[in-house]
């Protein structure tokens, strides 16, 4: 009988050894992400052969080290080298970090990614651009890069220091394609919109999140737009600390103003129950808040209450009602924490500014009215440093 059972258990062995052994290895050869100290965002360009990463204007462009996301078994490596650089080094989660060196005349390097099976090899130039946050928002441009939903992007001609004045709006979209309720961008919560104050606007409508947000508890999914990051891998786990708000800013705000419409929804529900006799409302805020560290964030759950939190705008809700045609928001700043600007800090980049839009206040947490719709247009950004 012992045998028998050994035989069996080898020949089983045997067998998955095998299904291992013949298990295709990855194909696919990509950078799909890149994070860094000084990087703000990144977008993909040129048929996916050209790769921008934005960084704050202090950066030091002879040695930014940045990380890598790329496919499974991928590897990734430095067409050539230049002085300062640092050989990839691959981390426990599979990323890659490198060092590199882009003070040269055009900011660029030239990267290698190779797919696991080694038959695919993909040559990237990257390209490192210093920003600077734009002060006025209009929403008439889209990222081209994906076609899935809308990202949306402001930016200004490059100013005579040779600075950019960019912006990538981020929004809960990527956590929204989970669902795959949606089948075009307009479908998404956040999305463009025709008829806007002046052109185009962002429409931002909180939505069911059909059968899969029932089975994870997370029933609605608000419209948002702010100014940040997403993390998607916290997007099932921890809703709230999934929108990173703020980059880096060198002006003190003083006001924010623009143009909204807002038409709330019928039925209101926390958690998928309805609650009888509560209405539905948006919010509109910024904050400015001290951030020693570049990768420090504020998020969903914290950004109105940190001790961090300098300067807070931010509609009042017996403002926020609800109007067919476009009316004026105009917020002034307001000190928090016992706190103020400092001048050399702010010189130095210790400071954040986030931007934050929602059709649903409690949206974070799932509390809000399906169908609830808010239009925003033409927001400017007021310093006392432009007054």
């Amino acid at each position: 009988m012992k045998v028998k059972q050994l035989l069996s258990y080898f020949l089983l062995t045997a067998t998955l050894f095998s299904c291992i052994q013949d298990e295709a290895l990855n194909v696919e050869a990509a950078i799909d992400a890149c994070t860094g100290t000084d990087v703000q965002f990144t977008n993909t360009i040129n048929n996916n052969r050209g790769f921008n990463i934005y960084v704050n204007k202090g950066a030091d462009l002879s040695q930014q080290t940045l990380t890598f996301t790329i496919p499974q078994g991928a590897t990734i490596e430095s067409s050539a080298s230049a002085e300062g650089d640092s050989d990839f080094v691959k981390n426990e989660n599979g990323t890659y970090t490198a060092t590199l060196n882009f003070d040269n005349d055009n900011h660029t390097r030239q990267v290698t990614v190779t797919s696991e099976d080694k038959s695919n090899s993909v040559e990237y130039q990257i390209c490192v651009i210093l920003m600077e946050l734009p002060t006025r928002y209009h929403f008439e441009r889209l990222q081209n890069s994906n076609e899935s939903y809308h990202i949306l992007l402001e930016e200004e001609p490059v100013t005579s220091d040779g600075l950019l004045h960019t912006l990538q709006w981020c929004s809960g979209n990527p956590g929204y394609e989970l669902t795959k309720v949606a089948s075009t961008p307009q479908e998404y919560p956040t999305a463009q919109a025709d008829e806007g104050y002046i052109g185009k606007c962002v429409k931002l409508q909180t939505l069911s999140t059909g059968s899969f947000g029932a089975m994870v508890g997370m029933h609605i999914a608000a419209g948002n737009l702010f100014i940040g990051s997403f993390d998607l891998s916290s997007a099932l786990t921890n809703a709230p600390a999934a929108t990173h708000f703020g980059v880096q800013f060198y002006k003190t705000p003083s006001r924010l103003k623009g143009y909204y419409k807002f038409k709330r929804g019928e039925v209101y529900t926390e958690d998928g129950e309805t609650v009888n006799g509560k209405q539905d409302s948006f919010d509109i805020y910024a904050i400015l808040y001290e951030a020693e560290d570049n990768a420090f964030m504020l998020d969903g759950s914290n950004a109105l209450t940190d001790p961090s939190i300098v300067l807070i705008a931010r509609i009042d809700q017996a403002d926020a009602m609800e109007t067919d045609t476009w009316k004026v928001f105009d917020l002034p700043f307001e000190k928090q924490n016992g706190k103020s600007v400092n001048a050399q800090k702010l010189a130095d980049g210790k400071y954040k500014l986030g931007i934050v839009f929602s059709s649903s206040i409690g949206g974070a947490y799932f509390k809000g009215s399906v169908g609830s719709t808010l239009y925003v247009d033409e927001v400017e950004l007021i310093c006392e440093e432009d007054q």
